[in-house]
């Protein structure tokens, strides 16, 4: 019986596993200033996802967290004054900026 509940949570965890590597190549710095605002990030809609563009959306927002969302990948909602969410297609390119 022990054996069997072992395997069943590591067979859930491995199902978590598939999420890492699906980002930018080069991940953003996970520190900025202050809290979040959302004036003027539309600029980046359109933009190739990277390290440097993550950097460049920390700087413009003051947020203090980016989370990447990948294609179809699963999000927590709940809402974070100081972090910013930015969601990107299939071929790298950002499709959604906002906060929270």
């Amino acid at each position: 019986m022990r054996w069997a509940m072992t395997a069943l949570s590591l067979a859930g965890l491995t199902g978590c596993a598939g999420a890492n590597g699906s980002g930018p190549q080069t991940p953003p710095p996970a520190m900025a200033e202050g809290p979040c605002r959302d004036a003027g990030l539309d600029r980046f809609v359109g933009q190739k996802a990277s390290g440097d563009v993550g950097a460049q959306l920390l700087a413009a927002s003051g947020a203090k967290t980016l989370r990447w969302g990948a294609p179809g990948m699963a999000m927590t909602m709940d809402f974070r004054p100081d972090r910013l969410t930015v969601s990107y297609d299939e071929a790298m390119m950002i499709t959604t900026v906002r906060c929270g």
